[in-house]
């Protein structure tokens, strides 16, 4: 700690005479109430109950010709650690790290410990629901030609440490990737391109190896007065862990202002799945592997939130109406989930594809520019075939409340002239 706080001053001290400097933080304490998020409740086991917290300390610096930002974070539960502990389990870590450097005015790299946020984030994303959130340690080029367009590509090469030979890297996580992003606009209408190959690895009879496969794939967005939609379309193929991968993915949505304060939309989303009684050796449940999976597919987190990966897939029909007005804002989002392939029980008898129905709810209130007061409540009313892919029971009261207050303070700014 003490070296963080010398780290700080070093910092400010430096930076002071730079072109601009801005310091900000964030406390984001958050009350949850589980009974039923992510999977099904067992019969009589009693709700969760808790409190987590981010803290961050944010430091960016801006210039002409180079851009850095620094984020140190600490993420906790209140109460893991005794009140006079002498040891801090929960440490404070760096959440960002990087600098861009612009080598032209069109061309630039930026590299460290970055977060990556592409489009919609279904397929690269900041995962900022959860409280440490994602980030990559990356290089990333970027290629601005004009006001229209951008193209990036990014790479990432991951070790557990330096060594003086090659080591294994962690079991199923991405051993490296490399990726080109493409995006532009024109008129009321954008549209972008992505391809990724992602390495993972994997132990095969006491030998690691790494499988690399591609998601390929492209998003319409289109906006005109009080009318908005989208559509995507991905494809993966390759090898995950010896087995050939044939996965898909298709998603389209639609708004329509009602009025200054009130918007309704619609939604439908399919991610190809595997079926339960396959034959072959061959995957065909897609993964949406760096995406904000909490945004989409019902905010109890059934479904690609460190779960349902290489399973039946999922089709999903929501809606939603969201009214907004000068402080307050407030939604109701109902889906409708599916299996996108067979379900089986435990004695071999396919069940029915419908999973169930989740409603989600939330308000927020702006307190201040820089407080938010945000609260939500979801039940998810599950199916026998829900039973099936997740345990517990259908027919328990499976619900999910939190309320969670933002402090965003700016502490110090600077911008010399």
């Amino acid at each position: 700690m003490k070296n963080l706080v010398v780290f700080l001053f070093l910092s400010i001290t430096c930076f002071v005479s730079a072109q601009e400097l801005d310091v900000s933080a964030e406390f984001r304490p958050r009350f949850e109430y589980r009974h039923g998020y992510k999977t099904l409740a067992p019969d009589g086991m009693d709700a969760a109950t808790f409190v987590s917290q981010r803290s961050r300390l944010n430091f960016k610096y801006e210039s002409e010709k180079l851009n850095t930002f620094i984020s140190f974070q600490s993420v906790r539960v209140w109460g893991d650690e005794p009140t006079l502990s002498t040891n801090d389990a929960n440490a404070v870590s760096i959440h960002e790290a990087w600098a861009q450097a612009f080598l032209s005015p069109e061309f630039s790299l930026k590299i460290g410990r970055q977060e990556i946020s592409y489009d919609d984030q279904r397929i690269f994303g900041s995962v900022n629901w959860v409280q440490q959130a994602r980030r990559h340690d990356a290089l990333v080029a970027i290629y601005t030609p004009n006001d229209k367009s951008r193209l990036d590509f990014g790479l990432a090469i991951n070790e557990n440490s330096e060594s003086l030979f090659s080591q294994d890297y962690i079991a199923n996580n991405n051993k490296a990737f490399q990726y080109v992003w493409y995006h532009t606009n024109f008129n009321n209408a954008s549209l972008s391109f992505l391809m990724l190959n992602n390495g993972l690895a994997f132990d095969n009879n006491g030998e690691q190896k790494v499988d690399y496969n591609q998601t390929i794939g492209s998003r319409f967005t289109y906006g005109k007065t009080k009318f908005k939609a989208d559509a995507s379309l991905y494809f993966q193929t390759g090898k995950i862990a010896d087995v050939d991968l044939s996965a898909y993915n298709v998603a389209a949505n639609m708004s329509y202002k009602l009025s200054g304060t009130l918007n309704a939309g619609l939604g439908v989303e399919l991610l190809s799945g595997t079926d339960m009684n396959a034959t072959n050796n061959k995957l065909k449940s897609f993964s949406p592997w760096f995406g904000t999976n909490h945004k989409f597919n019902g905010w109890m987190d059934y479904f690609y939130v460190g779960n349902h990966s290489k399973s039946v897939g999922l089709v999903d029909f929501s809606a939603n109406l969201k009214y907004q007005k000068d402080k307050y804002s407030f939604a109701i989002v109902p889906h409708l989930f599916s299996a996108a392939a067979t379900v089986i029980d435990g004695s071999g008898v396919k069940m029915s594809d419908r999973l169930g129905t989740e409603i989600d709810l939330t308000f927020g209130y702006k307190v201040a520019s820089n407080i938010t007061l945000q609260v939500g409540y979801s039940q998810m009313f599950a199916t026998e075939t829900m039973e099936v892919l997740k345990g517990g029971d259908h027919n328990a009261t499976n619900n999910w409340g939190w309320a969670m207050f933002v402090f965003k303070p700016k502490l110090f700014s600077y911008k010399k002239e």
